[in-house]
């Protein structure tokens, strides 16, 4: 019988598990005693593969002696990460009734090993583990060994590191787990180095105390695996107390969040919290946010504050290193507290949250700087992470060889320079780069002690900006337009050269949650960027093309989507492709992520067809994942009795939570329609809000994007824009981007032709009042536009100018239209 909770997962504790202890940190590792009828303990690196506290190890190209020697299960797999493994000497299975088949066939434990293609320390533990043919007869002897890829199977993955985390405090991939042959976990951790260290055991120590307790305490064990799952769920699981937040809780948690994130303000480097530093952009958001909120409540001067913290860490973050001045993009995060160092992998779900957190502090400020970055990053997707059919791939790794034919793999070394290589590709240019991007002799990453503690990157640079571009231009006589021509010059021949270096691997994968925010992004992109000054100067890696292309790639990766990964009959997706869809289903995320990208598809000017798609995927999201008696959405269908956890996430990490993200759905969703449909998404809302009612009151900052959520649905009257008129034509393009011109999260953008059939049909069934308005104000020679609030409209505008300004004019009078 398939268990629920809610998963609390940066403050997970489990008291019932009073007799294990935690041992303290030592040496380079963190040890955590296990719940497990031995004395022992398992060793890993701090956070896993997500903190670089070891130094990073250098790891074999799949050009390994094992390639050829070795073929197991997972060679007809379709995910990278498990054909990464496809030629280890342990016997993997993929997740599934054979591997459990045998493994109750054999009665000996699962090894479950849970990680993703671009994991550097998933890299490390198999170089050190599984292509070592010791480890391999010990994993093949006494254990049915199971590789996933969490990225293709993110509900197995939940159940196990909750699990893990609950159990011991952290948790990270590499991730571990030891299970009995019925899926229950006997034990876990993350990375294990395979000798015995620093007085602990290694890999290779703890499989032969594992098969040992399985011999001769099995019992114990196998109680233990089923207690823990049952404490899970009590501890764990909630419902709602009453269908809807108290009055005033969403504002107390709104402005709980923005102070408790103020107070971690790092106001000398950016960012919110220390070393390592995560661009959680969910941060951004609320920050942005509640600047709107204070300055509608007339509080201009905390607004102000607001702003000036989230500005100046976007500032710090586009200088760094995470950032790749050269290609474009982000990297997943930096080391030190300063943005510089990063772990170089680049993550989908990064490009897409950071493009539009950059886009929104465009649509405020109104400074090129953040456009130019949304811009870089959407031109590096484009360029190097989209299909030939449209949909956008998940990751590339860290870590690639120095040179062609090289045996070893390090990170960065696709990204990193040394002074001499600057020298000789930018010949008289190189002084002037050197200086902007702070690059030297002795390799540039000392700034600070957490940068590169075991000197790997000794004489080599991560570029970074230190100065201020004008101040440098002034030194040397230019204009500062001169200046950033000759930077985008440089960086190009840059980027040839770094084109012939060994690529780090590229994970293919089409992500349907990844793709959902990729899709916001680009489509936001096509308008907000019209508001750039004419006459806008581009350089490399920026192509500099018309917006309107933006909203070009936003369409096919949807259409790709929907090509390869909706049922067209049953209205389900599946959650990934690569050389075919993955057996998986659909998830929460891939749900709500992408019904979130199709509205803004639709509000950016695309067909209503979106939104059509997007209120079917909603009904459907409804059916497989709604607890309708307690609230709220779990994150699996529960319909595979090998997942044995269903869980309602509300933690906006890395990524936005599905809950948070399905709650401002349904209230942009609600905006659209009307009647009873209308009330039936706000109803579910509300009660989706009421079920994490104490994460709200106690722990606001772990759900910065619900906190969003929450005061979005205490709003009674969403304000609506209405544009009215022949599709497509410059006008209607024009009044568009005016519709989008300023930054207003409690804003919905309906744009409707009233001489097309399909358009009118639809509102008409969804909400009358929309066609009504639409005939009453169709012109044929111009577009009109109303903004309504409060069951009113403002008399119609039909000039760009006119509603702009109708827009950012609080006290303008209404009347009903």
């Amino acid at each position: 019988m398939l268990k629920t909770l809610v998963l609390r997962s940066s403050s997970l504790s489990f008291s019932h598990f009073n007799n294990f202890s935690t041992l303290p940190r030592k040496f380079p590792f963190t040890f955590t005693h296990f719940p497990c009828p031995f004395s022992t303990v398992f060793p890993r690196p701090v956070n896993s593969c997500r903190c670089k506290v070891l130094a990073m190890a250098e790891r074999t190209s799949t050009s390994s002696s094992h390639s050829l020697k070795y073929t197991n299960r997972l060679a007809t797999e379709h995910s990278p990460y498990l054909l990464q493994h496809a030629h280890n000497p342990v016997d993997w299975y993929p997740w599934g009734e054979e591997a459990f088949a045998e493994a109750r066939k054999r009665d000996v434990p699962i090894f479950l090993s849970i990680g993703y293609s671009t994991c550097h320390w998933c890299h490390v533990m198999e170089v050190e583990s599984f292509e070592n043919e010791e480890v391999a007869k010990l994993l093949n002897d006494w254990f049915v060994s199971i590789k996933v890829d969490r990225e293709e199977r993110p509900d197995v993955d939940k159940v196990y590191m909750t699990y893990v985390q609950a159990l011991y405090g952290g948790g990270g991939w590499p991730l571990s787990v030891f299970l009995s042959p019925d899926l229950k976990p006997l034990m876990g951790g993350t990375y294990f180095p395979p000798e015995d260290k620093y007085g602990r055991p290694g890999f290779k120590t703890i499989l032969r105390k594992v098969k040992d307790a399985w011999d001769n305490k099995r019992d114990m064990l196998v109680k233990s695996g089923a207690f823990a799952i049952e404490q899970l769920s009590e501890a764990l699981s909630a419902s709602a107390g009453s269908n809807q937040l108290p009055d005033g809780l969403a504002q107390n948690a709104l402005r709980l969040c923005a102070e408790q994130l103020s107070n971690s303000f790092d106001s000398r480097f950016g960012g919110f919290g220390s070393a390592p530093k995560f661009p959680r952009p969910v941060e951004i958001q609320l920050m942005l946010y509640q600047s709107k909120k204070l300055e509608e409540s007339g509080k201009p001067g905390e607004a102000k504050e607001s702003l000036k913290m989230v500005f100046f860490s976007l500032q710090c973050m586009a200088r760094g290193g995470m950032h790749d001045h050269v290609g474009g993009g982000f990297h997943r995060y930096s080391v030190d507290e300063c943005w510089h160092v990063p772990h170089f992998e680049k993550m989908l779900y990064d490009q897409g949250q950071l493009a539009n957190v950059y886009l929104d502090a465009f649509f405020i400020s109104r400074d090129i700087l953040y456009s130019f970055i949304s811009r870089d990053i959407l031109d590096y997707l484009r360029r190097d992470m989209i299909g030939s059919e449209g949909g956008i791939f998940s990751a590339e790794d860290a870590d690639s060889a120095e040179f062609e034919g090289a045996t070893r793999k390090k990170e960065g070394a696709f990204y990193i320079w040394t002074s001499k290589e600057i020298d000789d590709i930018l010949g008289e240019h190189a002084s002037l780069f050197k200086e902007h991007y702070y690059v030297k002799p002795s390799g540039n990453c000392d700034l600070s002690s957490m940068s590169d503690p075991h000197k790997e990157f000794k004489g080599k640079n991560v570029l970074i900006e230190r100065n201020d571009s004008s101040a440098l231009a002034s030194k040397l006589g230019m204009s500062i337009q001169e200046y950033l021509d000759i930077l985008g010059e440089c960086k190009k021949k840059l980027f040839d050269v770094r084109a012939k270096r060994p690529r780090p691997h590229l994970d293919d994968k089409v992500i349907v949650s990844w793709n959902g925010l990729a899709i916001s992004s680009f489509a936001k992109a096509s308008k907000i960027l019209k508001g750039e000054p004419q006459g806008t100067n581009f350089n490399f890696p920026v192509v500099g093309c018309d917006p309107k292309e933006y909203m070009e790639v936003a369409e096919k990766a949807a259409n790709f989507i929907r090509r390869h990964l909706y049922n067209e009959q049953t209205r389900r997706l599946q959650h990934s492709f690569r050389n075919g869809p993955s057996n998986a289903p659909g998830f929460l995320d891939d749900y709500a992520f992408l019904i979130s990208g199709l509205l803004d598809l639709y509000e950016f000017g695309g067909s209503t067809d979106w939104l059509v798609w997007a209120t079917e995927l909603q009904d459907m999201q409804d059916e497989l994942f709604l607890d309708r008696e307690d609230g709220a959405y779990f994150n699996t269908p529960g319909e595979d009795p090998s997942v044995l956890l269903r869980v309602k996430e509300d933690h906006d990490g890395a990524e936005p939570s599905g809950n948070s993200v399905s709650a401002i759905n349904l209230v942009r969703l609600a905006s659209m329609v009307s009647g009873s449909k209308s009330d039936h998404y706000r109803q579910n809302g509300e009660h989706l809000l009421a079920v994490f009612e104490s994460r709200l009151k106690e722990m606001a900052m772990a759900v910065p994007l619900m906190c969003c959520a929450a005061d979005m649905l205490s709003i009674p009257s969403r304000k609506q824009v209405v544009l009215v008129g022949h599709k497509p034509s410059e006008e209607f393009e024009n009044m568009l981007a005016a519709a989008h011109a300023s930054y207003d999260p409690n804003k919905t953008v309906i744009h409707i032709d009233p001489t097309n059939t399909a358009e009118m049909e639809f509102w008409e069934t969804n909400n009358d009042k929309v066609a009504l308005m639409a005939r009453n104000n169709f012109a044929a020679d111009k577009v009109v536009a109303l903004v309504c609030q409060n069951f009113s409209c403002r008399p119609p505008v039909s000039s760009p100018k006119s509603l702009q300004h109708m827009l950012s004019n609080k006290s303008a009078s209404s009347s009903v239209v």
